[in-house]
């Protein structure tokens, strides 16, 4: 990643002077750089033993605090405190889908997320219904957050180059759920159920996934003025809220 890159990333994430954040796969620095220089209170996180040497050798990154581990593992609490804090980094494709799925789960889930990703996986969050990459973590990660791309990047900005174009995403924490919901347990199960089976309609897929009766999930889509047949990606997130509700009932 360039310093001009970096330094965009930084912006987007860093609000406010002392803001805590944590980077994921730090690398060789440049992100780790230019968190600091926006004046983030910057936790870096590496596996690789190798770059965790050459960053604790940097005197450029000498007010990082850097920690090597695997982010799918990391105890955030720890490092947190229990504290607001904000996610940034560059997301390996392997890790980028399970550990946003995965920061939104906790007790303490990141106020902010300002992350590069492939484009294919940006494409996933900010997906609309009906669309191939609409799917079960766009209804997630939306619930929870306001959810943007900032700008694209092409394979000829980075060396080596990737086969790739990338992606640089900013979600923001909502004050409130996007819907309102009876069961939040309940309508994340409801959503990924409704994902589970992408080929089947909604009311097949759900039976599979939750053991709900098919007839169950037909009788409240009609309460709701919807096709009985209607597949899951045809669903925005106040219609899953509404019939997350009906079927808890």
């Amino acid at each position: 990643m360039d310093a001009g890159v970096a330094a965009r990333i930084a912006a987007l994430c860093v609000q406010a002077p002392g803001e805590r954040v944590i980077e994921i796969g730090a690398g060789t620095g440049a992100l780790t750089q230019a968190l600091l220089a926006a004046q983030a209170a910057l936790t870096a996180v590496e596996i690789d033993a190798e770059l965790i040497e050459i960053l604790r050798a940097r005197p450029a990154l000498r007010e990082a605090k850097i920690v090597q581990a695997d982010a799918l593992a990391l105890d955030i609490q720890a490092l947190t405190g229990g504290e607001p804090w904000c996610a940034a980094g560059n997301l390996p494709y392997n890790i980028a889908t399970p550990l946003i799925a995965g920061w939104l789960e906790l007790a303490a889930p990141p106020k902010r997320i300002v992350v590069m990703v492939q484009r294919d996986v940006a494409d996933r969050f900010v997906a609309k219904p009906a669309t191939a990459a609409y799917g079960s973590l766009t209804v997630a990660v939306n619930y929870a957050m306001h959810v943007r791309r900032a700008f694209t990047l092409k394979p000829e900005a980075f060396f080596p180059k990737p086969g790739v174009d990338s992606a640089v995403v900013v979600m923001e924490r909502r004050a409130v759920p996007a819907v309102s919901v009876r069961d939040h347990l309940f309508f994340g199960k409801v959503v990924r159920a409704a994902f589970a089976y992408r080929r089947k309609t909604l009311a097949n897929s759900i039976a599979l996934a939750l053991g709900i009766e098919r007839s169950r999930t037909q009788q409240s889509l009609a309460r709701l003025g919807y096709d009985t047949e209607i597949r899951g990606e045809q669903l925005d997130l106040d219609a899953f809220g509404a019939l997350a509700d009906d079927l808890v009932a």
